[in-house]
């Protein structure tokens, strides 16, 4: 019987063994899967991939993108990607079927092409390829984050787009069945040299007429026990005595097999069902994206490396422009003020070989920054930077008008030397209206119309709260000179906000920091009939004449950078960055 069960035993081990190797080897599931775009998708010129993606069956997924010709992949905030992509026709992927072999495409018709993503200040970063782009989600911060494929914006953007997850199909029996197969051939190899050997050590029975061993001549040549029958004859028959009384009890016979082996067969066969049942696939992970706590934060417009590439692009393109004196170099990266400063400087170098250039823009020393959380346009943000030929740090404040343009400089002012340049919050700066009063010590419209007062006047009513500086120094002392040389006519200074250009932002202090352009318009007038206001030689190339017998203008166009303190502190308001560039001239 033991031969049996150890026969019994190594079959069904080895079929648990067979079956564990298998699952380990040419039955193992798939390492990975593999989703595509279906077939039937409509071509647009923009794709969107969500970021959520990545962790929508686990870690480690791969963005795979083929396509003919040169294509980029741009990453930005979902906010900024949704005002990129704007009425242009595009495609989103967000998700994929459940068993992970096709991606979940949604079709938006509309405008047939938008601008190319490439070089765009939106993104935060941007990959360009030619025939496969294989990308790790490597987002350049925390939070929430989307990707724009395009080709060029005007082309269909590639739909070959493929993401491979690591599978979570697993053989979670594949070693059980490898140890339970050993254990049983184990156990086949005991039960039989155990069955071997008992056949070859039992000793064989008395036969008829046979000879018999002493013991077993006593107990036949003895008495006989109670109840007439030999002792050996009531083992035998499988009955013991009472010793209560002379009759019999029966006995049970005893099992056919030992509860071992039985127990040891159902394991067996257990084995077999598991064997038969093949690997268990584990339920397909739920899409988690990014966590709702960091898309719940507020983001900052532009990350460090963002800002920084930006700033070196602005300072190349000043810096080109500068060289040729040729406004229309500048125009991709600079406006407002910041251009009109230098298209009259360049205007009026190229007639006066002596007038000065202004001072350049440079990238290489970023100092500070101030960077919103603000997350409509315009944007604006501030560098301080100081490079070759800055004698103090630079203040350049760049605007970002719509989601589709680049940032472009607009103002560029000195720090005034003995001030420093306050901080503001890391985790992003809350720019304030320039109406807002809580917590300031004057709103930033009532200091900016207070600065330009100061400026105007010596003897302005806001003196005792802004104090005198080198620039308001110069100012006043520039406004009298021009009064000393022209006794034969009247004159008249006014410093006023222009436009719609300012911008405040709260500082870490609770205070406040204002930049804003200003004009400082000068008038002149002769005194008598026959009088004249002479001009000099800048004024004169803008002005198209060095004399004026009836009315002459000169405006100057200014930054100022205005620090206003928190409510309850010492109420002043200060004056830590101005600059004045002629921009106009005329006489009459």
């Amino acid at each position: 019987m033991r031969l049996k069960t150890a026969a019994a035993f190594l079959l069904l081990g080895l079929i648990a063994l067979v079956a564990g190797i298998g699952q380990l080897t040419w039955w193992a599931p798939e390492k990975y899967v593999t989703a595509v775009v279906p077939a039937d998708t409509k071509a647009a010129p923009l794709t969107v991939i969500d970021g959520g993606l990545a962790q929508l069956r686990g870690d480690d997924a791969t963005l795979t993108v083929r396509g003919e010709g040169n294509f980029v992949l741009a990453a930005a905030r979902p906010d900024e990607v949704e005002a990129w992509v704007g009425k242009a026709a595009h495609n989103t992927i967000d998700g994929a079927s459940e068993d992970g072999r096709t991606l979940t495409v949604t079709h938006a018709d509309g405008e047939p092409s938008a601008p190319n993503p490439a070089g765009a200040d939106l993104f935060a970063s941007t990959q360009s390829a030619s025939g496969t782009l294989e990308y790790r989600w490597d987002f350049p911060a925390e939070g929430e984050w989307q990707l724009v494929l395009a080709s060029d914006g005007k082309a269909a953007a590639p739909q070959d787009v493929t993401i491979t997850w690591p599978s979570q199909a697993s053989a979670p029996w594949a070693i059980p069945l490898v140890v339970i197969g050993g254990i049983l051939l184990l156990a086949a190899v005991v039960l039989a040299v155990l069955g071997t050997g008992r056949g070859r050590g039992g000793t064989r029975g008395p036969g008829r007429g046979g000879p018999t061993t002493g013991s077993d001549q006593g107990r036949r040549s003895g008495p006989a026990p109670r109840g007439g029958r030999a002792a050996g004859a009531g083992r035998a028959s499988g009955w013991s005595p009472n010793s209560d009384r002379g009759g019999f009890t029966p006995r049970r016979a005893a099992p056919s097999r030992p509860s071992s082996q039985r127990w040891g067969a159902r394991a067996a066969a257990g084995a077999v069902v598991l064997v038969l049942a093949g690997p268990v696939a584990l339920p397909a992970a739920q899409a988690t994206g990014s966590p709702s706590e960091q898309a719940a934060a507020p983001q900052r417009i532009l990350l460090e490396e963002q800002l920084q590439r930006i700033l070196e692009q602005t300072a190349n393109a000043v810096q080109t422009g500068d060289n040729a004196k040729d406004a229309a170099k500048l125009a991709p990266r600079v406006a407002g003020t910041a251009l009109l400063a230098r298209t009259k400087n360049y205007k009026v170098r190229t007639e006066v070989a002596k007038a000065p250039a202004l001072a350049p823009v440079r990238a290489t020393d970023l100092l500070s920054s101030v960077v919103t959380t603000t997350r409509t346009w315009p944007r604006t943000v501030v560098a301080v930077t100081q490079g070759e030929g800055n004698t103090t740090p630079q203040l350049l404040t760049l605007r970002q008008a719509t989601p589709r343009e680049n940032y472009k400089l607009i103002e560029a002012v000195p720090l005034l030397p003995g001030n420093t340049f306050p901080s503001t919050a890391s985790a992003g700066a809350e720019t304030l209206a320039l109406d807002a009063k809580e917590g300031l010590a004057a709103t930033p419209a009532e200091a900016i119309a207070g600065v330009a007062d100061r400026l105007s006047s010596a003897k302005s009513k806001w003196k005792d709260r802004i104090p005198g500086n080198a620039y308001i120094t110069d100012t006043h002392g520039y406004q009298a000179d021009i009064v000393k040389s022209s006794p034969n006519a009247k004159f008249t200074f006014k410093h006023s906000l222009v436009g719609k250009e300012a911008t405040a932002f709260r500082t870490a202090d609770g205070g406040a920091l204002v930049f804003a352009p200003l004009d400082f318009l000068i008038t002149g007038t002769p005194k008598e009939a026959g009088d004249k206001v002479t001009l000099q030689a800048d004024a004169a190339v803008l002005a198209g004449g060095n004399e004026a017998t009836g009315k002459m203008t000169l405006t100057f166009r200014e930054t100022v950078a205005v620090y206003i303190s928190p409510e309850g502190g010492d109420g002043k308001v200060t004056l830590i960055g101005a600059t004045r560039n002629l921009s106009a001239a005329s006489v009459g």
